[in-house]
């Protein structure tokens, strides 16, 4: 983990706080080639009405329209949550060298956590990955979300029973 990589997941993490202010699970991530940042997105699946709309996903859509190119060799994908396996596929097409994440995903995560489909070795691009940068700070916006999701639920249920 160098400085740069928790200067860049900074940035995911913005990204991530405004997921969460539009009512979206908080993930964030953003593309950076050449020391910049050449794509940003945010979780919209629900405000989008597209199941697609991952972080990864949206900022790889965001580079390939600025870059002109759906291909994006020498970027580095920083995304506050190990990527799906949806998001994989988008990077292995991508060509992105390198991907960092935060907090690993332990029932969805790709990389880390279920790596199956990486050691499968029948991809026509590998990449480099790391994971663990900001991972708390990552890992803790996510935790609040769904604590806050939770606790939201419980208390509609709890207002149609009459218990509050």
């Amino acid at each position: 983990m160098s400085l740069n990589d928790e200067h860049w997941m900074t940035e995911a993490l913005v990204l991530a706080r405004e997921a969460a202010a539009q009512g979206e699970v908080p993930v964030g991530a953003v593309l950076v080639q050449d020391g910049a940042i050449i794509g940003r997105g945010s979780n919209n699946p629900i405000g989008s009405c597209d199941a697609s709309g991952h972080a990864e996903i949206c900022a790889l859509r965001d580079a390939g329209q600025r870059q002109k190119n759906y291909r994006l060799p020498n970027a580095t994908l920083y995304v506050t949550i190990e990527p799906c396996t949806m998001c994989l596929g988008a990077i292995v097409h991508a060509r992105i060298a390198r991907v960092v994440f935060g907090a690993p995903e332990p029932k969805a995560g790709v990389l880390e956590s279920n790596p199956e489909l990486l050691s499968a070795k029948y991809f026509n691009h590998e990449f480099a990955w790391s994971g663990g940068v900001c991972a708390q700070e990552c890992s803790e916006l996510i935790q609040q979300f769904f604590k806050f999701r939770r606790e939201s639920k419980k208390r509609l249920r709890n207002q149609a029973d009459g218990l509050e």
